[in-house]
């Protein structure tokens, strides 16, 4: 059992560090792009929902059967929520700089914790409070950085969008059904919006190379890796993985862009990433020791 239990964690390792990669390509592919937002929105969201069809057919011929896609009605409005959230994000990447946005949006697992303690009455541990009150204060240097710099909508999108995702992921956690192709197809109101306001004038992107790829293959890819990971791992180890786009999507904009992050916004980037990553690996430990020798 050992050597299984051993082959099934690092496929779980692999699974969710492809997924981190995968999505820290993201916002330095949108900039690529160099279009207006509805278009981007538009069709990096139509390359998905195109994507996501194709991968559930062929998995229709292989099995014979689909698989499950929309769970009811928390499927429902969690798909809801992760449209929303697709434009809200895109709105902060076009409003503010490229640290903040993942810097913020980093908060995510913290408005998780409060939703989950508010709704589902599971009290956080003392760590997580701990770690919550350090991630406040970093992004509290972030957002007032952003209210010098003119960057107040951008900064609160990029709220918004951690509140979002952190209350679809809460009714997937209390629904317990299979919700990994939920995000994947709500695809679909994005691309719905974006289009229709893009199309009467015109798609208006430079390089619709980069939007398509990242659409239709990043995007699908990290999306299912995170989402197949905790079925390995734990949720403080795939938590931990989500780090890559917050620590790497600066990095790559800075490479690609020359965009260098103001000082108060590496600062509280830096809080919030040291908060993050000392409670996923306090949870991991804690886990660990928890669990009986074999």
């Amino acid at each position: 059992m050992f050597p299984t239990a051993l082959s099934d964690h690092r496929k779980g390792l692999l699974l969710t560090a492809i997924g981190g990669l995968a999505l820290s390509m993201d916002i330095p592919l949108v900039r690529l792009g160099d279009g207006d937002i509805w278009s981007v929105l538009g069709v990096r969201s139509a390359a998905t929902v195109v994507a996501t069809l194709v991968i559930l057919a062929a998995m229709r011929l292989a099995s014979g059967k689909w698989p499950v896609l929309v769970p009811g009605r928390p499927g429902l409005i969690a798909g809801l929520l992760y449209g929303i959230s697709s434009l809200t994000f895109v709105l902060s990447v076009f409003n503010t700089a490229t640290a903040n946005v993942v810097f913020i949006v980093a908060f995510n697992p913290m408005f998780a914790a409060l939703l989950s303690w508010i709704f589902l009455k599971e009290k956080p541990q003392p760590a997580t409070l701990i770690a919550m009150l350090f991630m406040i204060l970093g992004v509290g240097l972030i957002v007032h950085e952003g209210l010098a710099s003119g960057h107040v909508f951008g900064d609160a999108m990029a709220l918004l969008s951690a509140l979002i995702l952190a209350a679809a992921i809460t009714i997937g956690r209390a629904s317990r059904r299979e919700m990994g192709f939920v995000p994947l197809l709500a695809a679909i109101l994005p691309a719905a919006l974006g289009l229709a306001q893009a199309l009467p004038s015109g798609l208006a992107i430079a390089h619709p190379g980069w939007i398509l790829f990242n659409g239709a293959i990043m995007m699908p890819v990290a999306f299912w890796c995170l989402a197949t990971g905790p079925r390995y791992l734990s949720a403080p180890e795939v938590g931990m993985f989500y780090l890559l786009e917050t620590v790497l999507a600066p990095i790559w904009v800075w490479l690609i862009f020359a965009e260098t992050p103001a000082t108060m916004t590496l600062v509280g980037g830096g809080i919030l990433v040291a908060a993050i990553a000392g409670h996923s690996a306090w949870m991991v430990r804690r886990k660990h020791i928890s669990q009986p020798a074999e």
